[in-house]
């Protein structure tokens, strides 16, 4: 009837009334324009600039003066508190109010007098709250306010993988993924209709070209370089114990082998730039003492020239006579007293003729093992030169360790960390396509190194191009790092990236060791899964077409056709058809020459007789 109508129609009314002024409250608050409707009185927040709370803002507001005017005022007031209490109360306030105002005196006047911080100066007291928030920020993020997929360098879901295969807990996902298939760069494993099983003894890759007189069988994942110094005792006891136990190799790092690498588990004893534990007192390379190293170490399986790491490509490093341990000092075999010096370049060689010379020297006084180098990729020409010297020597490495700009370290210099190499997508795929043209690829094993954590993770890199993968991290989020970002302070919480010995000592060195171990199968094991997934029986028979990357929301593509493979032999008989690698293959000549000319190539070895 009409009376119902009437009364809907008022009800319409004022429902639009009240929305209507909310939605002007909401675009009042982020347009900064002030609205307001006509008869009504403007709301107090309304006034001013639009987008202020109307709350004073006391941090603007405090001063020097306010510090005093407070100081005196809680100063008068501690006589008649302390009176009160010691008469009246239970004798506890008077005395602790007079210590809280004498603790504010004495930060206040520390705050203004002294000359570094001016918030601090201008600001007395409550200026401190700037430096405690800014302390605490990293936890309060990474528990807080970051979610599943955001965390860097690593993710919560990606560590949580990790922790929950270390300790064997379920790591299964209810509900369905949680990604988002339709987003740029999300990238899957094209299955097979017929999946297989990959039978065990394809789990592990033979490593060991033409020269090779020790070939070694190696595990698809590994542990990458971490040296004693950068970890501690601990940490680097139960990686080697869990290579032992799951096994698989760990590499040892720039730093020499220590007691700690020798618990039975296969070592890859990586030779850097400062030659350690094979050097003469003047930091030259040393033949008897890497022999006699070798002779000691039953263990070492391979050999590893470290050219270059991705964290920080062609930077040297510096460990202060002040930090240097007579433990430190023997493993590394450098004098007490003076600084330890990793220079930018390896001085037992020079240019890429003596790369080349020094591979064929390590593996005669190796007596035959696997010896390889190293490399974050920098400029494309000066490793075509190196592989050009491969096929002018007849002599190939019979590994080659691909790191990327990604990659970790303990610390490094901002710019090197994140403005210098080439991520190791980019670099793997270039490694690969200059054997494969060059036709060296099939006696040169590839390693790639870099933020492998899971299955897919692992199959990926070995779709682009590798054989088997090395990673650090995810071996020490098994170890139980938490990813606190404290790795250059020696306070890692965990004690794992530190030479504290209170905090190592957390460090359970079985349990660890377990967890490592543990974690290790689970990956591989779901890694070869994947591979059967696709209809594959082997990791070998992995190809860039089997992953497939989203460019944007209506176009995909798979890797061969966003990195294509090399003809086999295409550069070495020029015929390639891509200018830009016959422009660099052209370039690497000339550098050759070049570095021939100027008298950089060749070995450098010094015949002084070590002293240690």
């Amino acid at each position: 009837d009409s009376r119902s109508i009437s009364v809907c129609t008022m009800l319409v009314r004022r429902c639009s009334f009240r929305f209507g002024v909310h939605a002007v409250q909401r675009r009042t608050v982020f347009t900064r324009t002030p609205i307001v409707l006509e008869g009504r009185e403007p709301q107090r927040w309304e006034k001013g600039d639009g987008g202020q709370h109307g709350l004073p803002d006391f941090i603007e507001k405090w001063d020097r003066k306010s510090f005093y005017t407070v100081g005196y005022v809680t100063a008068l007031s501690v006589p008649p508190i302390i009176y009160y209490d010691w008469n009246y109360g239970w004798h506890i306030a008077g005395p602790l109010w007079g210590i809280l105002v004498g603790a504010y005196w004495w930060l206040g006047l520390r705050d203004i007098r002294q000359t570094r911080h001016a918030i601090k100066r201008n600001f007395p007291v409550l200026g401190n709250l700037r430096y405690v928030f800014e302390t605490i920020r990293p936890e309060i993020r990474q528990y807080f306010i970051e979610d599943d997929h955001s965390g860097t360098p690593f993710s919560r879901d990606r560590r949580a993988l990790a922790y929950q295969r270390a300790k064997k807990m379920p790591d299964t996902v209810p509900f369905g993924t949680r990604r988002n298939c339709y987003a740029d760069n999300y990238e899957w494993i094209n299955h097979s209709m017929w999946p297989t099983v990959v039978p065990p003894e394809n789990y592990r890759i033979t490593v060991g070209g033409p020269d090779c007189k020790k070939p070694y069988a190696a595990a698809l994942l590994n542990i990458s370089a971490m040296s004693f110094g950068s970890l501690s005792e601990q940490a680097i006891t139960a990686l080697n114990l869990a290579a032992q136990k799951g096994g698989f190799y760990h590499n040892t790092g720039e730093g020499g082998i220590s007691p700690f690498h020798r618990k039975g588990g296969d070592i890859v004893w990586q030779l850097g730039t400062g030659c350690f534990g094979a050097r003469n007192m003047n930091g030259s390379f040393s033949g008897d003492k890497f022999k006699q190293t070798i002779a000691n170490t039953p263990t070492v399986k391979m050999i590893e020239i470290k050219l270059s790491q991705g964290a920080k490509p062609a930077h040297g490093g510096i460990l202060p006579a002040k930090k240097l341990t007579p433990q430190i000092a023997e493993i590394r075999g450098v004098p007490m007293g003076k600084d330890v010096l990793s220079p930018p370049t390896n001085p037992a060689f020079k240019g890429a003729k003596g790369l080349i010379l020094f591979v064929k020297h390590l593996r005669e006084l190796s007596g035959g093992l696997p010896i390889g180098f190293k490399v974050c990729l920098g400029q494309p020409h000066e490793f075509l030169a190196v592989v050009q010297e491969m096929l002018e020597q007849g002599v190939t490495p019979d590994f080659i360790t691909i790191d990327g700009a990604e990659g970790g370290t303990g610390a490094a210099p901002s710019e090197f960390s994140n403005s210098v190499g080439v991520p190791l997508t980019e670099g793997l795929t270039f490694v690969n396509n200059a054997l494969t043209g060059a036709g060296l690829r099939d006696n040169i094993k590839v390693i790639s190194s870099g933020k492998v954590l899971t299955g897919f993770s692992l199959v990926r890199q070995l779709a682009l191009g590798a054989d088997l993968c090395n990673s650090a991290r995810s071996m020490m989020f098994a170890l139980g790092c938490i990813q606190s970002l404290k790795c250059n302070t020696n306070k890692c919480p965990t004690g794992v990236a530190t030479q504290d010995p209170e905090l190592a000592s957390g460090l359970v060195v079985p349990d660890k060791a377990e967890r490592v171990a543990s974690f290790h199968e689970a990956t591989v094991k779901i890694a070869m899964e994947l591979v059967g997934a696709a209809g594959l029986t082997h990791p070998d028979d992995l190809r860039p077409h089997h992953i497939v990357r989203r460019i944007d929301q209506n176009q995909v593509r798979d890797y061969e056709r966003i990195y294509p493979t090399m003809d086999a032999g295409a550069l070495a008989k020029g015929t390639t058809e891509s200018p830009t690698w016959s422009r660099w293959w052209d370039e690497a000549t000339q550098l050759r020459r070049e570095q021939e000319a100027a008298g950089l190539a060749g070995l450098t070895l010094d015949d002084t007789p070590s002293m240690h």
